[in-house]
């Protein structure tokens, strides 16, 4: 059981331009604290490079548990330089290291686009948001190369399906299940978001599911973003996702069928801005309590 820097308002978007953004030996100490027993890399160097970030985790028991990074697959021509990024990636796990066999997995997504992330949520019910067959099979090519450069350094990569990418809704997310051999990273949150059912998800996907990011959102501020057709953005300021078993997600179904099915890290998540009351820690620490008390 994994957490990540987003719970507690540490992403991409956040680190080094907002304000009241924890430092990174803050999370580890919360994550640590908490009793989770891995954490997610956030932005490369947040939590620390090299040595470095080794010695932070081991001080701590806690064992890195993957790394999100964006690709923009179906541009080829900018391929290159991105895959020397996701090196960059590959060189921090190396450093900080495996336990208990557990390889952290490089968490691949899609780098979106404008359009894609002005009307999130809505490609469910328009396909014409998607993708067109040659840029499907550009996308599916530079995936490939993604993959490949994660397995030429025995990292086995995860594919993140993402609110205001081109990979958002389920009829998306089946076809790079179709056209590549990247394995899945379930993020329940965002499926929820993207109009899919994670449950069903879990039962029809479970074979390619290799990374399971947990998260709960709430149905009427998706329902409101997608109906005024509000910018991404609009999700975490709407505080969209919220602590398990707030929202709508059904978790025992998902523990359930994890259970049955998945063997790995569970990256528990609750993407929100940066606040400085505490609120984040509170949550992460409630969301813990709550997985022990069903067997997790």
């Amino acid at each position: 059981m994994a957490n990540a820097p987003v719970s507690y308002g540490a992403f991409e978007l956040t680190v080094g331009i907002l304000p009241d953004v924890p430092d990174g030996d803050a999370v580890l100490d919360e994550v640590a604290g908490a009793g989770y027993a891995g954490i997610d890399l956030g932005p490369i160097g947040y939590l620390g490079d090299g040595d470095e970030l080794a010695s932070s985790l081991r001080r701590r028991k806690l064992a890195l548990s993957g790394g999100f990074f964006e690709l923009p697959f179906s541009d080829l021509t900018r391929m290159p330089a991105a895959l020397r990024g996701l090196g960059s990636l590959l060189d921090v796990f190396d450093a900080a290291g495996a336990s208990n066999g557990l390889r952290a997995k490089p968490t691949l997504a899609d780098i979106g686009s404008d359009l894609r992330r002005s009307r999130p949520g809505q490609a469910a019910n328009d396909p014409s948001l998607g993708f067109d067959h040659d840029t499907w099979k550009r996308f599916a090519e530079g995936v490939e190369m993604a993959v490949e450069c994660c397995r030429a350094r025995r990292y086995e990569p995860t594919f993140h399906h993402e609110t205001g990418t081109h990979i958002e809704a389920p009829w998306e997310i089946e076809k790079v299940l179709e056209l590549t051999s990247i394995g899945l990273c379930l993020d329940t949150g965002h499926l929820l978001l993207g109009g899919g059912d994670p449950v069903r998800a879990m039962r029809e996907w479970g074979q390619r599911i290799n990374h399971l990011h947990l998260k709960d959102a709430r149905r009427s501020v998706v329902d409101g973003i997608v109906r005024e057709a509000a910018p991404v953005a609009e999700i975490w300021r709407r505080q969209a996702f919220c602590r398990l078993g707030d929202g709508d997600l059904d978790v025992d179904a998902v523990l359930d069928a994890v259970r049955k099915s998945y063997a790995g890290w569970i990256v528990v998540e609750q993407d929100v801005l940066p606040d400085p009351d505490g609120r984040a820690a509170a949550d992460q620490r409630a969301n813990r309590e709550y997985l022990a008390a069903r067997g997790f």
